[in-house]
């Protein structure tokens, strides 16, 4: 089988929608979560999106920047995306206000693979800000999405200071996800793990008849990840890498996210390591 996921494109990839940002949550530093209320209530009800897509969000006369949705989807009339300052959108985005519009085009691009994921362990493994696009997918699995045997979250940042929806875990808890989280450096108040995020699936029991690894981070990250799970006979078909490539315009058109044969905003950008990992292999790929 293969370990590629279905699509699940827009209705109308080329039409965008006025929203409104009705919160903003400071994450981390340089890290922010923005609510966005659509302008047209038809349009927010009528909005759905899966776990691990994307949408572009456009800024007029600055551009757009490809954003993974971060709320539930579960949740209707508003949609949110957790965003790093990092270029000419994102630094303008971080300088809006409550209230400011901000264009939405989308969803675009393949889900986390939970209609697959019915009496399996699933272990989400972010490192850094992929845990983003995985927050839609673990809300998912709290309210039982799924039907999964167990699920946990292993995730890794630099620093205490670094890990990302800290308030979260106690929730995600509650609805017996185990989360575990190591960092590469401790302050003087951390007393959990200090590692690396593979360290963390080394202490987690596999089973490889019964296991689905739902990844996102650096490609030398996801990389290792895969490969010690496939080492522990986890089939390459089952462990799932979300690539963060730049995305211009969404439909395959740019080729800007060209991965060798692959369009990321097209085919991805959630793939099963069975068709990566020839292309992860490739230098400068």
């Amino acid at each position: 089988m293969s370990g590629c996921v279905p699509k699940a494109a827009a209705a109308d990839p080329w039409r965008s929608h006025v929203t409104r940002i009705r919160s903003i949550t400071d994450e981390i530093t340089g890290v922010k979560t923005y609510e966005l209320e659509f302008a047209d209530e038809a349009v927010g009800r009528d909005y759905r999106f899966a776990a691990g897509q994307f949408n572009m969000l456009y800024l007029p006369g600055i551009g757009e920047a490809a954003i993974s949705v971060s709320s539930d989807p579960a949740s209707r009339g508003a949609v949110a995306h957790t965003v790093r300052a990092v270029g000419n959108v994102t630094d303008a985005l971080a300088r809006c206000r409550v209230g400011d519009e901000v264009l939405v085009r989308g969803p675009f691009g393949t889900p986390w693979p939970l209609d697959r994921v019915a009496g399996c362990d699933v272990v989400i493994v972010g490192g850094g800000l992929g845990l983003a696009s995985q927050r839609a997918a673990i809300r998912s699995l709290a309210h039982g999405v799924g039907s999964a045997r167990q699920v946990t979250v292993l995730h890794g940042a630099k620093t205490p200071a670094g890990l990302l929806y800290r308030d979260e875990y106690p929730a995600w808890r509650a609805a017996g996800i185990d989360v575990r989280t190591v960092v590469d450096a401790a302050d003087d108040d951390w007393t959990g793990a200090v590692g690396l995020v593979t360290d963390l699936l080394a202490e987690v029991p596999l089973d490889p008849d019964a296991t689905m690894i739902l990844c996102c981070g650096p490609d030398p990250m996801m990389v290792g990840i895969a490969e010690a799970a496939v080492r522990r006979g986890v089939p390459a078909a089952r462990v799932f890498l979300s690539l963060e490539r730049n995305m211009a315009c969404a439909v395959a058109h740019c080729g800007l996210c060209q991965f060798g044969p692959l369009f990321i905003c097209r085919d991805g950008p959630v793939l099963g390591y069975d068709a990566l990992a020839g292309l992860l292999a490739v230098a400068h790929l």
